[in-house]
């Protein structure tokens, strides 16, 4: 059922990889003998990977997102990170979420993209997080910002289910927060964005009901929080950046089976998103944009991989030039950086395309410097 593409503004899918992906066991250099030497029992044989070119492989679980590949829907991003990486889950990924790998950042990237698209505020539902508590990405003073756990179940109060008792709640809830302004600042803020969950959860709660579909999600948490994403979308209720997180990505140990579920999770429902928006005629105003804090070391320890550099992320979407971009990092020992793949393409880059190429504010502000984008988006 196309519906049209809404309000024709630009929409921007966040996925963030926690816990660090192992990049040589999702882009596989299937033909390079350093890889098998250093990975003696975490590694997929040549034959089992899917080629995407005569050096590199996608995972044996990718077959969805390779699919988006062969259509040239998506680009991958070699190499990326930032200078002298940071091996610590917190640091690192607060480094990505505030741009500033130099300094403790105050603010989160999207969190500023979102108050340049939204400046005053109008709208508390420009950027919405499907999952539970607020990523730092999205974390600005004054920027609005929804946390959805279950949207199916979204809202105050939902478990009280006498209609009576939840009106006289939810009427306590509004006159706690709807005070006189100007007091207090701290219950001002306190005021502002209880009002603002209020609102927020009247309006999310509606989704569900306007949303149709030919496409059946799988039944994981990756795919329900996709799903999700969809229904808000295609509500067209203003909202134009959307996050969620999958985690587990830590793989110290059994990694081999725990990374290939993730991937078969995570491809499938990007492939299952990809049908659902092209199904809404959205494909062309969508895009998805994949990563990781950081990569895994080149060596693994025997049943896993520890925490490393040099990553990989994924821009997929209807107006995406696919292709590599970033030069993938060798793996020759002269090469690498303390037993690491090195960092050669700078995450602000990729910041900067989405930016100022696809969303249309200017960058510089925001990631805190000029980098030059990649010419990813067609135009």
């Amino acid at each position: 059922m196309a519906s049209g593409n809404g309000n024709g503004k630009k929409n921007l899918v966040v996925i963030q990889l926690t816990g660090g992906n192992d990049t040589l066991n999702t882009v596989i250099p299937y033909n390079d003998g350093l890889y098998y030497d250093n990975r003696r029992t975490v590694a997929y044989k040549p034959e089992s990977v899917l080629p995407i070119s005569d050096e590199l492989a996608f995972n044996p679980k990718m077959g969805s997102m390779k699919r988006l590949w062969d259509d040239g829907k998506m680009a991958l991003i070699n190499g990326i990170g930032y200078p002298s990486p940071n091996r610590s889950h917190f640091r690192s990924m607060d480094i990505w979420h505030t741009a500033e790998p130099d300094d403790i950042g105050k603010e989160g990237w999207l969190g500023r993209t979102a108050r340049v698209l939204d400046p005053n505020a109008e709208n508390v539902l420009t950027a919405v997080n499907f999952g539970r508590g607020l990523p730092r990405a999205l974390g600005v003073k004054g920027v609005p910002v929804a946390s959805v756990g279950n949207l199916e179940t979204y809202g105050l109060f939902p478990d009280l289910q006498d209609d009576m008792m939840r009106k006289i709640a939810l009427d306590a809830f509004a006159k706690m927060y709807g005070g006189a302004r100007g007091q207090d600042a701290v219950m001002d803020f306190l005021g502002q964005t209880g009002s603002d969950a209020l609102k927020g959860a009247d309006i999310l709660r509606t989704a569900p009901g306007l949303y149709s579909s030919n496409v059946e999600y799988a039944a994981n948490p990756i795919a329900d929080s996709l799903k999700s994403v969809a229904q808000v979308m295609f509500a067209n209720l203003g909202t134009r950046i959307y996050y969620t997180i999958q985690g587990g990505y830590d793989t110290h140990s059994g990694e081999m089976a725990t990374h290939a579920q993730l991937w078969d999770h995570l491809s499938g429902a990007v492939g299952d998103f990809w049908d659902d928006l092209v199904e809404h005629d959205r494909q062309d105003d969508t895009l998805i944009f994949i990563f990781s804090e950081f990569g895994r070391r080149i060596k693994d320890n025997g049943s896993g991989t520890d925490h490393g550099s040099g990553g990989s992320a994924f821009l997929v979407g209807g107006q995406v030039i696919g292709g590599m971009y970033g030069e993938y990092p060798s793996l020759e020992p002269e090469k690498q950086l303390e037993g690491d793949l090195q960092f050669n393409n700078d995450f602000r880059r990729t910041y900067a395309t989405i930016l100022d190429r696809w969303l249309h504010v200017g960058s510089e502000d925001i990631i805190n410097g000029s980098f030059e984008p990649h010419e990813i988006i067609a135009r």
